[in-house]
Order: C-alpha cells, then sequence, then structure tokens
C-alpha cells in the first residue's frame, strides 16, 4: 500500500519545488496530484509546460519522492455534450501526462449536477466507453469517487456504476470526508466499505462534520441549515479527530478486509492518501501524524 499526501493545501501556499520538498519533509514517499493551475486545473485543458515539468521531475529526484497518483475534475458528464466533448479531450491530454510521468492510476470524480441526474448519468456511461479503451491500452487505472453536490452521491450508488464495467481499469475511492453525504447521515462506514469490497483501490483521509446533524454547520437564513431548502452542499477535510467520522471503524475493517496487502492487475498497490485541507497552518503537525497513524494503523508500524 502506498501512502500518499494530496498536495492541494500546499499548491495554494507555494510553488512546485518547495511543495515537493515539503512532502518529502513530512516524511512521505508519494504525493498525490490534486487539480493544480500549472498542470491540471480544475475542469479546463490540462497545461503542464516543458519548463513546469523540468521543475517538477528535478524536485522529485532530489527529494526521491514519487506521484503514486493524479487528480483531475472534468466536466465527463455534462450536463452539455460541449461540456462532456471538452471534459474528454481533457482526459486524453492528461492520459499522456501520467503515461509520460510514470504514473497509472488517476483518481476522479463523476462530476455531474444533482439536478439533472438522468442526463449526467447517460453523459458519464458515454463518457467512460468512449475512453476506457484508452485507459486499457495505456495502462491506467482510473479511480472514481462520488462527491458531495454530484449527480450520485450515495457510496452504495456509485460503486455499482463502478462495478457494472466489470473492468481491472475501473476502481472505486472512498473519500472518508464525504462519507456522510454517502449515506445520507447514518455515518455506517463499516457497511460502505465492505460493499466496496475488493473494487476498493484508494480511500482519501480527512474528517468532517455530519451535515445532517443540527447546528454542525451553521449558514444564514436559517432555513438554508435544513438539507433540501437550499442548493448548496457543505463539508470539510479536517484533520482525523477533529469532525465526526468514525475512523476507529474505518480502520478496522480495512484491516479485516485486507485493504493495505491488495494488488491490482492495473497500478499495482493501493493507495492511502492524506487529504487535509482546512488549515495550512496546522500542516507541520497534522501531515506528519498523520502519514504514522495510517502506517500504525494499516502497515503495523
Amino acid at each position: 500500500m502506498k501512502i500518499a499526501f494530496d498536495v492541494d493545501v500546499l499548491a495554494k501556499q507555494m510553488d512546485i519545488n518547495r511543495m515537493v520538498h515539503q512532502v518529502a519533509d513530512w516524511g512521505y514517499k508519494y504525493i498525490e496530484q490534486s487539480p493544480h493551475p500549472r498542470i491540471n486545473p480544475f475542469y479546463k485543458h490540462p497545461l503542464f509546460s516543458k519548463e513546469c515539468e523540468a521543475e517538477y521531475r528535478k524536485a522529485l529526484k532530489e527529494t526521491g519522492v514519487e506521484l503514486s497518483s493524479l487528480i483531475c475534475v472534468y466536466r465527463w458528464s455534462g450536463p452539455t455534450e460541449e461540456q462532456r466533448r471538452f471534459a474528454v479531450e481533457n482526459w486524453k491530454r492528461l492520459i499522456e501526462i501520467a503515461v509520460n510521468l510514470g504514473v497509472q492510476v488517476i483518481n476522479t470524480e463523476l462530476s455531474g449536477d444533482p439536478n439533472q441526474q438522468e442526463i449526467c448519468n447517460g453523459m458519464w456511461f458515454k463518457s467512460v466507453e468512449e475512453l476506457l479503451p484508452i485507459f486499457e491500452r495505456e495502462g491506467i487505472r482510473v479511480e472514481i469517487q462520488s462527491h458531495p453536490y454530484d449527480f450520485c452521491e450515495l457510496n452504495n450508488e456509485c460503486c455499482d456504476l463502478v462495478k457494472s464495467f466489470r473492468s481491472d481499469y475501473i476502481k472505486y475511492v472512498y473519500a472518508t470526508a464525504h462519507g456522510f453525504f454517502y449515506d445520507q447521515g447514518k455515518g455506517d462506514v463499516k457497511s460502505m466499505l465492505e460493499y466496496a469490497g475488493d473494487d476498493l483501490s484508494h480511500v482519501l483521509f480527512g474528517d468532517t462534520y455530519n451535515q445532517e446533524l443540527d447546528c454542525r454547520y451553521i449558514v444564514n437564513p436559517p432555513w438554508l441549515n435544513a438539507r433540501g431548502k437550499a442548493d448548496v452542499t457543505v463539508h470539510q477535510h479536517l484533520a482525523m479527530g477533529e469532525g465526526d467520522v468514525d475512523f476507529e471503524q474505518i480502520f478496522e475493517t480495512l484491516r479485516q478486509t485486507g485493504f493495505a496487502k491488495r494488488k491490482f492487475k492495473v497500478g499495482g498497490e493501493p493507495i492511502a492518501a492524506v487529504s487535509y485541507f482546512g488549515f495550512p497552518e496546522k500542516m507541520d503537525k497534522q501531515a506528519p501524524e498523520a502519514r504514522e497513524r495510517i502506517e500504525k494503523e494499516l502497515l503495523f508500524k
């Protein structure tokens, strides 16, 4: 199992060279490269100039850090055909970048509209069927997560979407910070992880509050606090223990199901990525602590 750090929180604070060195200083061997304005920006076409690539490769060589995976967020679920076509072209370029960097795993979202579920569902299947031959040709494991404010927010439903392809190239991501959306506030992490089964190849670690509980999040006017009264969702990516997520049960279930020991035909090892965004000023303490806890809980170090 690879333990990676999602560098979103760093990319907003520093250049690529310092970002890579910071991850190394925290004791991580792997980076999960989330959308970056110079590499793979949200929704837009990938960039990654020669200069940017040279800077990145130099920093990786200096530190010995490796890229475990890339994250992209493109509107491959539409809802318009124009958006879907643009997204597919974005995917094709990102795959080229991944292959060039020797990265075999891309983690992504469904990226649809919860108010247009039927059309987004159809658009997503159309995009995956178009791209799957490229994933297969280039040896890329694409991992899907449902996300708050998407055409599918539920764990089991998203697992069924993934499993429907019966493919070694399409797997599932469980994001702990999204878990209360995954089962509408129940927080039954054991059930969700077991449902994902052997298709679970990636876990994102971050805490959050249960948005279904009264006053966990307060917005004004008051009626916006009731789910369904406003077209918004709210969640966080806090350090483990700062929110309502049951991490004891998560780690126990991952141990029971042998997550850390899995080997996938495409992309090799599973990935555990630390996905903390909320408090950059705490990262010097929280990032190493997260790595140490995952090592202890899942690798028995």
